[in-house]
């Protein structure tokens, strides 16, 4: 578990390395005059304590931390900012506590109905428990990738392509919108958490059926929006053809027989569903000839 350590400031440690730095070359110049042995011991006494307290000097950037081992036994995280001092003997890790982007390749995966599809997600994440992150997984920043895609992977078999493989869906990859964007982020949470990462967002940056199928897929959706085109005409010209025969029969402008109204019917709508623009055939006699 992390736990928060409070160094000493590195400024008066700092000038004290170097009085003790000044203090050796005083006194081994003087030694090397007086052929002293006392001002050499004096001189080497100071430039190991040199040593000692500079060793324990660190910087912290911001959004930066340093993991602290004495020893092999984990003494705590320094989240502290600035020049600080620690004691020399611990051993210090550098974690990035920033949030960090893992932009995806995209993955070639089967979804739910078995459908071949390219799938890629842009993730933000961040390391919210430094131990964990340091010790619990061997290399954080590989752990987060590789899970990154298994999580994808597995978004993408538990959820079909869109509605037109399962008209019962309750979500599906290509409408779901944020609710996909949720479960994914719900899924990556469950796989980073033993590494001691958060997910800020994540989203699908790329979703396609793979290129073996997406002629076919392609065909498919223009035959489904043709239908759809298709039912509003015929849909739009029922309706045109009953309100006319309601008003030549309100106004009475012309009585129509039972034939005579299905001539009609059938003319109208020709006219009314083609393609391409009806050519009239002008009747110089009777409605009955």
């Amino acid at each position: 578990m992390e736990k928060n350590n409070k160094p000493i400031s590195g400024f008066a440690i700092l000038l004290l390395c170097l009085a003790l730095l000044g203090m050796a070359a005083y006194f081994f110049v003087n030694a090397s005059r007086d052929d002293s042995t006392l001002n050499a011991v004096f001189g080497g006494i100071c430039m190991l304590g040199f040593v000692f307290f500079i060793k324990g000097v660190m910087i912290v950037n911001p959004n930066q931390a340093r993991v602290l081992v004495f020893f092999g036994k984990y003494v705590g995280t320094v989240k502290a900012n600035g020049l600080l001092w620690v004691n020399p003997f611990y051993k210090s890790y550098p974690v990035s506590l920033r949030s960090q982007n893992l932009e995806g390749s995209p993955l070639k995966v089967n979804d739910k109905m078995g459908n071949p599809i390219e799938i890629a997600a842009v993730i933000v994440w961040q390391v919210s428990d430094t131990y964990k992150a340091a010790f619990e997984v061997a290399d954080y920043y590989q752990y987060v990738k590789i899970q990154s895609e298994a999580a994808v992977r597995h978004l993408a078999t538990t959820c079909p392509y869109d509605h037109m493989e399962d008209e019962h869906a309750d979500i599906t990859l290509r409408d779901g919108g944020d609710q996909v964007n949720i479960l994914l982020e719900k899924e990556l949470s469950d796989r980073l958490a033993p590494a001691g990462i958060i997910i800020k967002e994540a989203r699908i940056s790329h979703l396609a059926y793979a290129a073996e199928i997406a002629g076919a897929m392609l065909q498919r959706q223009q035959a489904t929006a043709i239908v759809a085109a298709r039912f509003k005409i015929v849909e739009g010209a029922v309706g045109m053809v009953e309100l006319a025969l309601q008003m030549l029969s309100k106004k009475g402008i012309v009585q129509l027989d039972e034939e005579k109204k299905a001539a009609m019917v059938s003319n109208l709508m020709v006219v009314l569903c083609g393609e391409k623009a009806a050519t009239p055939v002008l009747n110089t006699g009777t409605l009955y000839q």
